[in-house]
């Protein structure tokens, strides 16, 4: 249940809010579904996003790429209660605080943004800020479009500056995007993901027919085929060359289960996994 729910607005949108509730909740949080910060001011510890491994603990913050999503880790998590400060990167609210210039520290994204969830813990730079933040809920009169812009720049700088994450740095990084991915560029950065055939299609913005199409004509063959044999490749090549447990690759090659990945691998190599890796510790 919602106890508090408090926004900021920026040029007409939601640039921060403050929403404390317990959980579980049946609805999700009304959020913008733009990229976002979530700073965790209140939390009983408690999962709240376990594929991902997110917990509720005070002091970190989780940065998302989807409001939405992180709307839906606040509300359905265990039972517990959570407060958050969430700033939003809306990106028309974005051109007009950089007036189409970018921010200082940014760098063009070399390669699809794949990793839409990221929590970590905040730097003391980042606490300080959202405690900040949250005293202007109680004075907004006193606010202006000014410090709003500027506090947005703040933060920004601070999260490209942050030597905790990659994954942060990337997302930031891809609101200020200009570049444009090939077919075959998102198809090789979304091979390891879980997602369906629709998913694909609307990453590289086709109806699911003409992505079909498309996928034939590019690699030869159906998408079914192609994602499957090289998600299998990359788990032959994992067994051979690490020590993560066999469960542990399937999960990061785009397997939602030990029991797909092994019936999946042996119908192409043979063996289970757990067999094809011991045959190459004897030889």
């Amino acid at each position: 249940m919602i106890l508090e729910h408090k926004t900021i607005q920026l040029y007409g949108l939601p640039v921060f809010s403050w929403v404390t509730l317990t959980t579980p909740d049946e609805a999700d949080v009304p959020l913008p579904a733009e990229a976002c910060v979530a700073y965790l001011a209140e939390g009983d510890g408690q999962s709240i996003f376990m594929q991902e491994s997110l917990y509720a603990h005070p002091g970190n913050v989780i940065i998302s790429n989807c409001g939405s999503t992180v709307s839906n880790i606040i509300a359905h998590q265990e039972a517990g209660k959570v407060s958050t400060i969430i700033a939003h990167f809306h990106r028309e609210q974005l051109q007009r605080i950089y007036q189409d210039t970018k921010p200082k520290l940014w760098k063009e994204i070399e390669k699809p943004v794949t990793q839409n969830v990221v929590q970590v813990e905040a730097s003391n730079l980042v606490v300080k800020f959202f405690e900040g933040i949250g005293h202007f809920f109680d004075n907004q009169n006193a606010i202006s479009e000014e410090i709003l812009s500027l506090k947005i720049q703040e933060l920004i700088l601070l999260l490209l500056q942050s030597e905790s994450s990659q994954n942060i740095r990337s997302i930031i990084n891809s609101l200020f995007s200009e570049r444009v991915f090939t077919f075959t560029e998102m198809i090789d950065a979304y091979l390891l993901i879980p997602l369906s055939l629709q998913n694909y299609a609307q990453l590289t913005n086709k109806s699911l027919s003409s992505f079909k199409r498309e996928f034939r004509r590019v690699y030869g063959t159906s998408p079914g085929v192609y994602i499957m044999s090289k998600r299998l490749e990359r788990v032959a090549q994992l067994l051979a060359t690490s020590e993560m447990s066999i469960t542990n690759i399937g999960y990061d090659c785009g397997f939602t289960s030990l029991e797909h990945l092994s019936r999946s691998f042996k119908a192409k190599y043979g063996v289970p996994p757990s067999t094809y890796r011991m045959n190459l510790s004897i030889k």
